[in-house]
């Protein structure tokens, strides 16, 4: 394995889905990762096409990635993982840094299903690692230590902004940033069709809605300042955005936006249980 903060010579995908091809892809355009030193795997061709077509080598046995690679992401859905990993068990050694991207499966239960003393971490990314600019969490079980969590936040960097937190943070995560990606659309789309009304084209008025909510995050997170800075240095006394601001608070936009956070988490949290 390869020294704290280096990319590892050969990563291994168990899983080829959506989340699977970003995070590869991501290591690749980033350069962390030649394509040639990612093995992907799944039980049919269907999903090894992107793969493929990155120029990662697939194979359609689990085993044959934890024989070839130390570093092995597992993107299967939840409730095929514990089959999964009770698979691959007999083939995992002391050496591997397993890492589980499945919502909902507990690091105990992870390391319940493993060999004892087994490396392993959950990591939760969201939708724009697709376009590297996803928001990822990471925790750690019982056997990692630091120079293994760095190295994979290394990694994954390539794919956004990667967080480590403590497990509790998970299923808020969920809430925050899984599902937020969908809050935030619906936010976008509401503040293109308030410009449609007031007589703007469609297509203009989505991207520049879209590329508004772009420029602030780039603002907020390289400035570091707390939105309500920003928003008090865009709103002059008696201008237009003061007046468009009471719209909003009449509308119970920040109550709304808070309940749908607490919303999606509760149901993480109730997934999680089951």
């Amino acid at each position: 394995m390869a020294a704290s903060g280096q990319a590892p010579r050969r990563v291994g995908f168990v899983g080829a889905g959506r989340m699977a091809g970003a995070i590869a892809q991501g290591l690749i355009r980033a350069g962390k990762v030649e394509a040639q030193h990612i093995l992907a795997s799944a039980p049919t061709d269907g999903n090894l096409c992107h793969f493929q077509a990155l120029g990662c080598r697939t194979t359609h046995s689990n085993q044959e990635v934890l024989q070839s690679c130390l570093l092995v992401i597992f993107a299967t859905k939840p409730h095929i993982l514990p089959a999964v990993l009770a698979e691959v068990a007999p083939v995992v050694t002391a050496e591997h840094i397993l890492v589980s991207v499945a919502a909902g499966v507990s690091l105990s239960t992870l390391e319940e299903l493993l060999p004892p003393h087994t490396r392993v971490l959950r990591v939760l990314p969201n939708l724009p690692c697709m376009v590297q600019e996803g928001a990822i969490v990471m925790t750690r079980g019982r056997h990692v230590g630091s120079s293994e969590t760095k190295l994979l936040q290394h990694l994954l960097e390539a794919c956004g902004r990667c967080e480590e937190v403590p497990e509790a943070y998970i299923d808020i995560h969920t809430g925050l940033s899984g599902s937020g990606v969908a809050f935030v659309c619906t936010f976008s789309e509401a503040l293109a069709e308030g410009a449609v009304k007031m007589g703007m084209p469609s297509g203009l008025a989505h991207r520049i809605a879209a590329q508004t909510l772009l420029g602030t995050a780039k603002m907020l997170l390289h400035e570091g300042r707390h939105p309500a800075q920003l928003r008090s240095d865009v709103c002059t006394p008696g201008g237009t955005t003061i007046y468009g601001l009471h719209a909003l608070e009449q509308g119970g936009l920040r109550a709304a936006t808070m309940s749908a956070v607490e919303a999606a988490t509760c149901r993480a949290m109730e997934l999680s249980r089951k």
